[in-house]
């Protein structure tokens, strides 16, 4: 079945909307090979980020994330995170494995007549957990 990698360039903590490719990708793939239904996976192959469905209209649920997770897992160097051993790549790392670990790195979401099946105010979002930009693979794959 079709498959693609996208590259998902990040600017630090924070969501990155991508729903707009995927939707490409999606429409691209049913006309090319007469697909009228599947259901898409979206993973992402990093341990630091993750993949959301959220809400794309008002920009503070997005700014309420970032502020909610940060309260949650602080970086390391935070008095409150003094039981994490794994800092060798800095203050931000075990926390971003722990905010990843608590949210999705693989989405699955059904696709009828060439587009997805998103809510009205529904985005795909990458939400990068380090403090510095990346660049995230994201593979797609839609399963007729």
């Amino acid at each position: 079945m079709p498959q693609t990698t996208l590259t998902i360039a990040t600017n630090g903590p924070g969501l990155t909307e991508f729903t707009r490719a995927v939707e490409e990708f999606v429409r691209r793939v049913t006309e090319e090979n007469g697909i009228n239904e599947g259901l898409l996976t979206v993973f992402v192959r990093h341990t630091s980020c993750s993949l959301l469905i959220q809400e794309n209209a008002d920009p503070d649920v997005r700014r309420d994330l970032d502020a909610f997770f940060n309260r949650l897992v602080p970086p390391s160097d935070h008095p409150s995170m003094c039981w994490v051993v794994h800092t060798a790549e800095g203050p931000d790392d075990m926390p971003a494995h722990i905010k990843a670990a608590l949210t999705a790195v693989s989405i699955s979401i059904p696709v009828s007549h060439g587009r997805l099946l998103l809510g009205t105010w529904q985005g795909i979002y990458l939400f990068e957990h380090r403090d510095r930009p990346h660049r995230r693979e994201v593979v797609l794959h839609l399963s007729a």
